[in-house]
């Protein structure tokens, strides 16, 4: 497809607004973390709906239901005062290849992240550089923190790092519902110290390909590295936010099967 700098911000910023708009909310992963109002719940509750949002969507908010109502629908609070008993209801949990042992690390993890290290967002805080231009070290440094609690090594498959060349679809995605201030209402924007333009856009199958059909990526690999092009090139058409591009090449790639 070959369009004009001009046409493809036009065309961009089209169907950007198309698809961000509260009816994404519904039968996507973010709609987990909007039952929330209460900060930590929204961090927590949309860490997890990310983490397993891979399939088919309608599975993942299934599961992500079932999860919840363990947790009696008031994540932060379980996670700061759960007990060990507590998660052994967890251990029959399974959502493709995240089952019970990881899910209650994760659960395990989050509670020392909470008492610990001043919650999800405190990490970010902590560990975002000031001379970095993306979250790739900060997201390192998150994983480290993560499983510095005694775990079994096939949980780690499940938190990706950029410093082993991987796109981080998933915590990238977390990242854009934490920090990006959407007017749209789906985004939540929560998380002040860091800026939109630190973030990185989603990379999967479908925006990957979409991204190449348009000329924003000649990566043939979606790595961080492809990230890292695809971001960049977007930058050039919104250098505050380019990841609300994200929509775009989520509903071209999804929806229209572009």
């Amino acid at each position: 497809m070959s369009l004009s700098f001009e046409e493809l911000r036009e065309f961009l910023e089209e169907k950007t607004a198309l698809y961000n708009t509260l009816s994404f909310i519904e039968a996507d992963p973010v709609s987990v973390p909007h039952r929330y109002t209460k900060k930590e719940d929204i961090e927590i509750s949309g860490f997890i709906a990310a983490t397993i949002a891979w399939g088919q969507r309608k599975t993942i908010l299934n599961n992500m239901q079932k999860l919840l109502l363990l947790m009696d629908d008031a994540p932060h609070d379980f996670i700061i005062n759960s007990r060990k008993k507590d998660l052994e209801v967890f251990s029959r949990f399974v959502h493709r290849t995240f089952n019970g042992t990881d899910c209650i690390y994760f659960l395990r993890s989050l509670r020392n992240i909470y008492h610990n290290h001043n919650g999800l967002e405190g990490i970010f805080k902590t560990h975002t550089r000031q001379h970095d231009e993306d979250l790739a070290y900060a997201i390192h440094r998150m994983k480290l923190i993560f499983f510095e609690l005694p775990h079994d090594g096939r949980s780690e498959k499940h938190i990706a790092d950029p410093a082993k060349n991987s796109s981080a679809k998933r915590i990238c995605m977390f990242l854009r519902w934490m920090v990006r201030k959407d007017t749209c209402g789906v985004d939540f924007g929560i998380w002040n110290h860091l800026g939109a333009h630190r973030l990185s856009c989603p990379l999967d199958v479908h925006s990957a390909r979409v991204a190449r059909h348009l000329g924003l990526l000649d990566r043939k690999q979606n790595d961080w590295k492809a990230v890292c092009e695809l971001t960049s090139g977007l930058k050039k058409y919104d250098s505050a936010d380019p990841v609300k591009y994200d929509y775009a090449l989520f509903g071209l790639g999804v929806n229209e099967k572009f």
